[in-house]
């Protein structure tokens, strides 16, 4: 789980970004979202800040792997977002994100 998302960043946080490898490292997405790394523990999470480019501040996004009792386990945390409404829509967004993530282990796996 781990491997594909931080080599397939794309899937979670747009084409084209790339995830730094050191703290304060800039990412930018195709679609001009992007922010700085804040920090990277392989095989564990990383860290960073995200701003679309239709927004007017920067929020911070967490993205953790962890190994539970009946698999492994995939977190997205936003925060610093504007309120509810925007919480909402964030919620919404890193559903889509994490069933992108979900049929893309499905294709390396070859489960279903």
């Amino acid at each position: 789980m781990w491997s594909l998302i931080v080599e397939e960043p794309g899937l979670w946080l747009g084409a084209g970004a790339v995830i730094p490898h050191e703290k304060g490292e800039q990412w930018q997405a195709d679609d001009g979202t992007g922010g700085e790394l804040r920090s990277r523990h392989e095989s564990d999470r990383v860290r960073l800040t995200w701003r679309p480019p239709t927004w007017h501040h920067d929020t911070t996004v967490q993205v953790a792997v962890q190994a539970g009792p009946t698999g492994t386990v995939l977190r997205f945390h936003q925060e610093r977002l504007a309120g509810p409404d925007e919480r909402q829509r964030q919620r919404t967004h890193w559903q889509a994100a994490l069933a992108r993530v979900e049929r893309a282990l499905e294709q390396v796996t070859g489960t279903a």
